[in-house]
């Protein structure tokens, strides 16, 4: 299932959800501008890699991977946390990732307010790092993009409109249709799917040992939003317009 458009009302303009398209896109831009070995190594210094804050715990202060030896530090361990967030690994990933943060980040951010909602998108993506992590702590593949964060946003969005309308486009054998779901069922349906997977995976291998889609920072983003929407408060209440189809 692909959602389309919502129709849960808002008030005011997303700036922040605005602005956190704008940056993903503008890096992705910039990845795209890099040869295939500077995008490799971008990845590997930017990209969440499990294994260097392994390293670091054991004391272990270099790294070997692709048949080189990385000296790691505490910033170069942790830093990638956060930049891994803005980081994409195509462009189907990064259409995908920015669909969905468009959907469902406007609402939640004005419910939240401009600031909060930043920090909120942060620590989202900070609680699906972590449960990537315990996941796959022998991981030396490096993780990327917004979806843990935005897993966060879509779990708020599961709690704050359940009811809302999402235009759906829905497989149907060998066709496709547009059907108005309601959000609990959409969103319930994606995370009960990660969760599957990511079990699947984690009963076949013991830690992320090749590329792939990173389903346990998806069910860590999407725990956290759940728990921190319940956390923080809503901005005042003020009227709302409610979008039509």
């Amino acid at each position: 299932m692909i959602p389309i458009r919502d129709d849960a009302p808002r008030f005011g303009t997303p700036y922040v959800n605005y602005l956190l398209v704008a940056l993903n896109v503008v890096v992705f831009l910039f990845e795209v501008m890099l040869t295939p070995v500077q995008r490799d190594l971008m990845m590997f210094h930017l990209g969440f890699v499990p294994l260097k804050i392994t390293a670091l715990a054991a004391g272990v202060h270099h790294i070997r991977t692709h048949g080189l030896l990385f000296p790691i530090t505490a910033n170069m361990a942790f830093l990638p946390v956060l930049t891994s967030m803005f980081i994409h690994a195509s462009w189907l990933h990064l259409i995908f990732n920015m669909w969905a943060l468009w959907i469902f980040g406007d609402n939640v951010e004005d419910y939240l307010g401009h600031f909060r909602y930043l920090v909120f998108y942060v620590l989202a993506g900070l609680g699906a790092a972590l449960l990537h992590f315990l996941i796959n702590y022998r991981s030396a593949i490096p993780s990327v993009g917004a979806s843990g964060a935005i897993a966060g946003v879509m779990g708020a969005y599961l709690l704050l409109f359940p009811s809302a309308r999402v235009l759906t486009l829905v497989p149907l054998f060998f066709f496709f249709t547009f059907i108005h779901l309601p959000a609990w069922l959409v969103l319930g349906y994606w995370i009960i799917g990660q969760f599957l997977a990511g079990t699947a995976t984690a009963i076949t291998y013991s830690s992320q040992t090749s590329g792939g889609v990173a389903f346990w920072a998806h069910v860590g983003g999407f725990v956290t939003g759940i728990v921190l929407i319940k956390l923080f408060p809503s901005r005042p209440r003020r009227y709302r317009f409610s979008r039509q189809f």
